[in-house]
């Protein structure tokens, strides 16, 4: 999990980001849509589903919007076909990178993850040629409350981990099958999460330097900006001071 708190920290400034620009909400209904069509509308058997919703709802999308994208999914309303397709690659200084998307036309959205990589220092990879650096977990974050209380509640609920960031933020690990059960025990036991979501943790890490952080941040402010782009997952480890920086 090395490193995962400072990553974490990143993708959810880019997030808060994205929130501004109005795209998150455009990202977050695709997914619900694509999870709804391929699973079902039913989140209690849907762990994809299960998982979005969560993830929706954090970002404070009205359960209103949530409801009627699954709806659209499961063939209840009229909307686009949408696939999901997930592409590997490597960044500055040997970063790992997956970049998963979801597109109505394959060929507009290689050519533009393709030119994202190749602009700023990196190049697409073959499927696999990164995907076994990371472990799709469910991981569900907390502030402000008591280590101890998180800690007990987190293991009677089935969770895998829990890990306690150095600004006392605590985020609870769980197989991601089991994500939605285990978050709603911790619902059940009063505890109010302030990100749930299932994703991609790097299982080792790439330290980057005052050279390549801002390369590759780039790289990852072009692929986050690109549409058809849902998530990227990567496995880069920056400073807190190099953090600040960027």
């Amino acid at each position: 999990m090395a490193g995962h708190s400072k990553w974490a920290n990143i993708k959810h400034r880019k997030a808060s980001q994205d929130a501004k620009r109005g795209k998150i909400f455009t990202k977050l209904i695709r997914e619900l849509t694509t999870a709804a069509r391929e699973g079902g509308s039913d989140a209690a058997t849907n762990p994809r589903l299960r998982a979005a919703v969560d993830k929706a709802l954090s970002n404070n999308m009205t359960r209103d919007t949530v409801d009627r994208a699954v709806k659209r999914g499961a063939g209840e309303l009229d909307g686009q076909v949408l696939e999901t397709i997930i592409y590997e690659g490597y960044g500055p200084a040997g970063t790992a990178v997956i970049v998963e998307c979801m597109t109505d036309n394959r060929n507009r959205t290689v050519a533009e993850v393709r030119h994202a990589f190749s602009k700023n220092g990196g190049n697409l990879g073959t499927d696999g040629s990164v995907a076994y650096l990371f472990e799709k977990k469910g991981v569900i974050s907390y502030q402000d409350l008591d280590e101890d209380t998180v800690m007990e509640a987190a293991l009677d609920a089935g969770a895998d981990d829990v890990e306690v960031n150095d600004d006392g933020s605590i985020d609870v690990y769980t197989q991601w099958e089991a994500f939605g059960q285990v978050k709603d025990a911790l619902d059940a036991a009063g505890l109010e999460a302030v990100n749930a979501e299932v994703t991609m943790i790097p299982t080792t890490s790439a330290q980057l330097d005052e050279d390549s952080a801002p390369k590759f941040m780039k790289l990852i402010d072009m692929l986050e900006d690109a549409d058809d782009v849902q998530e990227v997952y990567h496995n880069a480890d920056i400073s807190d001071e190099l953090a600040e920086l960027l």
